[in-house]
């Protein structure tokens, strides 16, 4: 398998230990498989850190995958192209930053492993690959 862009969602609950389908995967794959992350999910799940000791070693488990780059101003443009896509569609993304996490890994051509039903709307409208855990 390719890299992986992993979703904040699925973080969150791999960080809490809260054992869930996908959070469990991400167990699973780890040692096998590259992980990827993005400037939005790196700043939503270190947002998230109760403790300076948390922030740190979250911080440090995230320099050690790969870090997707990319234009933020192209980035932004294709996002808000994705969710105003979605919106004439009548489907409404609840974070627009999740737009912008699957524009990384469309851009990136990269499956994205996610606990938050708006990547599957996603999916379902662009060409954003998911992974079902």
């Amino acid at each position: 398998m390719d890299a992986v862009l992993v979703d904040t969602s699925v973080w969150i609950n791999f960080f809490k230990g809260n054992e869930t389908p996908v959070s469990l995967y991400l167990k699973a794959i780890i040692p096998t498989t590259l992980l990827a992350t993005c400037p939005v999910v790196v700043q939503e799940v270190l947002q998230g850190a109760k403790t300076e000791h948390d922030f740190k070693r979250i911080k440090v488990f995230f320099e050690n995958m790969i870090q997707l780059r990319g234009d933020q101003y192209e980035l932004s443009i294709e996002a808000a192209t994705l969710y105003r896509k979605l919106r004439n569609a009548g489907i409404t993304i609840r974070k627009p930053n999740d737009c912008l996490i699957a524009a990384y890994a469309i851009s990136n051509k990269l499956h994205i492993l996610h606990e938050d039903k708006d990547f599957d709307f996603i999916a379902s409208r662009s060409n954003l690959k998911t992974i079902k855990a």
